[in-house]
């Protein structure tokens, strides 16, 4: 059975994951993946559990079909998942569709335990009873049960063909909705260019794109509800302040490329103990001569450069980054990364799981509007 028997409201369990290497490489990263999961969802005993997935199908989808459909099957029919009877699966496999394709996957698992649950349809802007395993692939566009986006190719121009855009679902459990945003948003295309300025270039693409879902999740078009937002949002340590701390005594040398002058490396060296090298900045590289200082105490001590989320204080609210907490079956609300001690591909998914009590989200509830997961 899913959750304690004396414990109120249902128990949550929301995760996020890019799966882009886990294609790249199916043979020896799905396995671990999947019993890591499983792992979590054993613990924490969800009755109703979403998976946001990013870069699903990995950089060729079309090559990764067949490891795409394995994996769908293998989530929707193991034994570490039977006691989840009813499930949806949104999957946008438009691979050819370089105006519509986002490369997102969103699963749902209701637990059998778990009666009266509903989805919205945002065509029929009514609620519908959810029965069953339904699996739905290629033009989301046309499906009622979600609303999808791309972002248009001007918010990130150096990217010819972004995959970057959010699915929106609604879902009402014990008298309580709220939405669940799957996004996916910019990356930083260069070290080089992140560093110039703070905040960095691509911090305000990202800012402009988020803040055009948040702008479309509460817009007039439907009753407001809370929302969860969790996916892959590719916010970064403010990197000229990082750079300016790491190296505040170091002297900087410039490496240009031959035949175009273009800076290609950036060499940060200490200006006395035989001007050691501290810092090698590249497009794709950050090499710091003392790796420690992202491991101690769980990087807390670089928090303070994680200011992106800051802009949307008034919009949106994590939970304290502390990985990896303690684990206790005792903790109303864990927020956490999932394999912590195993090869997970190149992204630890994270999860939030908590309990909702009835009613909750609706005017003067004493919860939090809405959360962000990353």
């Amino acid at each position: 059975m899913a959750g304690k028997a004396a414990a109120p409201g249902t128990a949550v369990l929301l995760v996020t994951a890019n799966v882009g290497s886990l294609f790249d490489d199916p043979d020896n990263l799905q396995k671990n993946w999947l019993r890591e999961f499983y792992q979590v969802v054993h613990t924490h005993k969800p009755q109703f559990m979403a998976l946001h997935c990013q870069e699903f199908g990995g950089k060729n989808y079309e090559a990764s079909m067949s490891h795409v459909d394995k994996f769908v099957k293998e989530l929707l029919s193991s034994d570490a998942m039977k006691e989840y009877n009813r499930a949806r699966v949104y999957l946008d496999e438009n691979y050819k569709s370089q105006e519509h394709f986002t490369a997102l996957g969103s699963f749902y698992f209701l637990h059998e335990s778990l009666k009266n649950i509903y989805q919205f349809d945002f065509k029929a802007k009514k609620y519908k009873k959810v029965t069953g395993k339904e699996i739905y692939s290629d033009t989301l566009e046309s499906t009622p049960m979600l609303e999808k986006e791309k972002f248009p190719q001007d918010y990130f121009p150096e990217c010819k063909w972004s995959r970057k855009g959010f699915i929106r679902t609604r879902w009402c459990i014990v008298d309580c909705a709220f939405d669940l945003v799957n996004i996916h948003l910019f990356h930083d295309a260069s070290n080089l260019v992140a560093w110039e300025t703070s905040p960095s270039v691509y911090s305000g693409i990202r800012h402009k794109a988020l803040g055009y879902v948040l702008d479309r999740i509460i817009d007039q078009r439907f009753e407001k509800v809370s929302y969860f937002v969790f996916g892959d949002f590719n916010f970064r340590l403010d990197s000229k302040s990082v750079v300016e701390t790491l190296c505040t005594k170091a002297t900087m040398q410039t490496v240009r490329a031959a035949d175009t002058n273009e800076v290609v490396k950036l060499i940060f060296r200490e200006s006395d103990n035989d001007r050691k090298v501290m810092l090698q900045l590249e497009k794709k590289l950050f090499d710091y001569v003392n790796q420690e200082v992202f491991r101690d105490n769980n990087g807390t001590a670089l928090l303070e450069f994680d200011k992106e989320l800051s802009v949307f204080k008034d919009r949106l609210y994590e939970l304290d980054i502390s990985f990896p907490p303690s684990e206790s079956e005792e903790k109303v609300v864990t927020y956490d990364h999932i394999g912590p001690n195993v090869c997970m591909g190149d992204h630890k998914p994270v999860f939030l799981a908590f309990r909702i009590m009835p009613g909750a989200g609706k005017p003067h509830a004493h919860v939090h509007k809405c959360c962000v997961v990353q």
